[in-house]
């Protein structure tokens, strides 16, 4: 009987696990970067544009190695990736106070943040020293969104990425079975980090950023990736919160987690509970997300 597990949103069996390491005995001169890009032509594993998903497949390589699977080839230099990660500590803006009524700092202007851009370092300084979770780098299908008031101070980070391979709540609420989650999961994506910095106190402000953005993530979302999502959600960490922003922009509460880790499917990894909610982006969601 063959073993699977869920790695980066991928369902892998013993087999792939096997044909990744005879890639690499077969191929010794391959770096990591040249193995990512034709493990991804091998299975054909795309995005909605025809591109191979190379980021995501060197993710799931890293992974592998680090649960003892494979052993990788030796870095040639040294990645963009932590180049950028170490760049985040030096990233500042003003921390002086923002009080009053939201209709004080609006209108709000939303922006999608650019790569590479003055906006990302400071989305990614933000969340690295302000958000709970912290922040590195984002792999995948995924949306960033800074929201600055009228004087264009920054007031909010909205991070959006690969919805959860499993949750039982959401798939009965969406009608998923196995197959049906596998095939349409990139129509959902997940609200992985929200952030109004800690000296930003303006009532209403964190459930009118919600609502701001969801107008238009389904047509930014199409743009970016040439396929439209159909459905938000996101999961609240029960010990800090109780979700009242997301209830404000009427996201639907379904229930909460059972306590283990977004891809874990053995039952070995305990997490704290969260509050499971989801906002349909169109009334025929489930239908959409069930073809």
């Amino acid at each position: 009987m063959q073993n699977t597990k869920v790695i980066q949103g991928r369902e892998l069996s013993d087999q792939d696990i096997e044909l990744i390491r005879r890639l690499m005995v077969d191929h010794p001169d391959w770096g990591r970067t040249k193995l990512s890009e034709e493990l991804c032509r091998h299975w054909d594993w795309r995005n909605a544009q025809g591109r191979i998903k190379d980021m995501a497949a060197r993710t799931l390589l890293l992974k592998l190695e680090r649960r003892g699977e494979i052993v990788l080839p030796t870095r040639k230099s040294t990645p963009n990736n932590a180049l950028r990660n170490r760049s985040i500590a030096q990233v500042t803006c003003s921390t002086e106070s923002i009080h009053g009524k939201l209709t004080e700092l609006q209108p709000l202007r939303v922006q999608v943040v650019a790569p590479s851009s003055a906006d990302a370092r400071l989305f990614n300084g933000l969340l690295a020293h302000h958000h709970y979770l912290g922040h590195r780098n984002t792999v995948g299908e995924n949306m960033r969104y800074l929201l600055k008031d009228r004087q264009e101070r920054p007031v909010a980070c909205l991070l959006f990425g690969a919805a959860a391979w499993h949750c039982a709540d959401r798939d009965q609420f969406i009608g998923w079975d196995p197959s049906a989650r596998k095939r349409n999961l990139q129509g959902l994506t997940n609200n992985t980090r929200f952030l109004i910095p800690p000296w930003v106190v303006v009532p209403h402000l964190a459930s009118h950023a919600l609502s701001l953005v969801i107008r238009r993530i389904r047509a930014d979302w199409m743009e970016k990736y040439g396929h439209p999502v159909h459905a938000l959600e996101t999961f609240v960490d029960q010990d800090r919160f109780r979700g009242t922003c997301y209830r404000a922009a009427n996201w639907k509460h379904l229930g909460q987690t059972k306590g283990r880790t977004r891809n874990e499917k053995e039952h070995r990894i305990q997490a704290s509970f969260k509050d499971v909610f989801i906002y349909p982006l169109v009334p025929d969601f489930q239908r959409e997300l069930c073809k």
